[in-house]
């Protein structure tokens, strides 16, 4: 089977001057303002008119705005066009989840440190690479630690504030395919607490409780920025090292997981694994630290697309008694989320509860 050239993001560490970083802090500014006053458009339209305000509408209102505020004609148009998309999607997404009865949660207008990226829409109009300098229309030409080259077409380019600096991301299309040899060897994996994952083969992969380890940590440095006085320099510092501490947090989990994902994917073609809803497993307050620590949703990302960059197959199963279900005979056998050992009382199979789930994994998957 042919192999379609797939979309990717690169994203690199960008090396401002100070005055960069405040031409790049202003525009952050300009951007936040214009989405809370859009919000604000929206809001008070409905609540006098009963009417709705577009996106196509506020963006037609650009021009006078460029027009009467010098501070907005110095950004580029694609920047604010992008600003009024984000708050569009934000309202498309609020009416999907009242159509289908979920938590709706309505727009919020975006505080001081809600606001970290802006988005040039169109690579070459008013952000572009030139001899390794990130060209920046209005700005000049910012220093890029480039980590890799780029590879395919670059469609969008996005500028973001960190804890530790300013990023850029460059999006890009018909990125090259780079298939792995296959193995002829396909497993299931079943996804856990007390392991990370478990093979059908019965390999387990232990998870390495990157926030549960830094918890402690974490807490001083929360204690030290929420005791400091508001608006202070000292606090400043506090919310900046406490940032920093979360953001290798999750740099620590997301290494673990594209280690734990290329490993899979060069032994095994195809991997089934559990169509899991993340979101009302964490509903579980006992346990939701936990899963929220394990990253399950973005690990399964990351897998998903490095096994199509690799050529290989990353499948979804129903997750429906997998764990009750005996792999050896198929006859359920029921037992407490406490009780971590098989014990199948028709054939005598006897296994870890998270190997014999995966193996049904396998199985179902197979079947498919």
């Amino acid at each position: 089977m042919e192999q379609q050239p797939i979309h990717k993001t690169f994203k690199e560490k960008l090396r401002p001057t100070p005055a960069q970083e405040r031409a790049l802090d202003e525009i952050l500014w300009r951007c936040r303002d214009l989405y809370n006053t859009a919000l604000e458009q929206r809001i008070t339209a409905y609540q006098r008119r009963r009417a709705s305000v577009s996106r196509f509408e506020q963006e037609a209102e650009l021009k006078d705005i460029r027009a009467e505020l010098p501070e907005y004609a110095a950004i580029h148009s694609h920047i604010l066009q992008d600003v009024l998309a984000r708050l569009d999607k934000t309202y498309q997404a609020f009416f999907r989840r009242v159509q289908r009865g979920e938590k709706a949660g309505f727009p919020r207008f975006k505080g001081r440190n809600r606001f970290h990226s802006f988005t040039y829409k169109e690579y070459g109009n008013g952000a572009r690479v030139d001899n390794g300098f990130l060209v920046l229309s209005k700005m000049g030409r910012i220093r890029v630690h480039w980590s890799r080259p780029l590879e395919g077409t670059p469609k969008t380019v996005t500028i973001g504030r960190e804890a530790d600096g300013w990023y850029v991301s460059f999006s890009c299309a018909d990125a090259p395919i780079r298939p792995l040899p296959p193995t002829g060897q396909e497993t299931g994996i079943d996804l856990g607490l007390e392991a990370f994952a478990t093979l059908a083969d019965g390999v387990r992969i232990l998870t390495p409780g990157c926030y549960r380890k830094a918890e402690r940590y974490l807490a001083k440095r929360q204690r030290q920025a929420s005791q400091r006085q508001k608006g202070s320099h000292r606090r400043r510092k506090a919310v900046i090292l406490l940032a920093k501490a979360h953001q290798t947090v999750r740099r620590q989990r997301g290494d673990f997981h594209h280690k734990t994902a290329l490993a899979l994917v060069r032994q095994y073609d195809t991997i089934y694994h559990e169509d899991l809803r993340i979101a009302n497993l964490v509903k579980n307050h006992h346990l939701a630290k936990s899963i929220q620590d394990a990253g399950w949703s973005a690990f399964l990302t990351i897998l998903t697309f490095k096994a199509e960059s690799a050529g290989k197959r990353v499948v979804a199963v129903d997750p429906a008694y997998t764990s009750q279900t005996c792999s050896g005979c198929g006859v359920i056998v029921s037992k407490g989320l406490s009780v971590r050992w098989h014990a199948c009382p028709d054939c005598g199979t006897r296994l870890h509860r998270d190997h014999n789930a995966a193996k049904n994994i396998q199985w179902r998957g197979a079947r498919r």
